[in-house]
């Protein structure tokens, strides 16, 4: 797959992920920042590696099968594997001007 064509896959997996929600939170993961990263490898299969607000939430299953299901509905995306890591652990800093706003943190 030519790098452009990658590109924009990768912007449109970025959009879908936008889809998934922190049910506690009810802002996205993509806003919160708890996705540190997307890679796509030569056949579509992707692999998002992301973490969570705190170590042990109970949420992890469910958004990763909500992850799986966002990415499943892009046509060109194989394989979906959610990966989480806790370093280095997340914290408000990394939540958008959105996040932040949408949950009475800032401005």
């Amino acid at each position: 797959m030519p790098e452009n064509e990658k590109d924009e896959l990768k912007d449109r997996v970025l959009e879908a992920l936008e889809d998934v929600i922190d049910p506690e939170l009810g802002v996205d993961i993509v806003n919160l920042g708890l996705v540190y990263g997307v890679d796509i490898d030569e056949e579509n299969n992707v692999v998002v590696t992301m973490t969570l607000t705190f170590m042990g939430c109970p949420l992890s299953a469910s958004l990763s099968y909500d992850v799986k299901r966002a990415l499943g509905e892009i046509e060109e995306v194989k394989e979906v594997e959610v990966n989480f890591v806790w370093d280095p652990p997340w914290t408000k800093e990394r939540m958008s001007r959105y996040a932040r706003i949408a949950l009475g943190l800032s401005e």
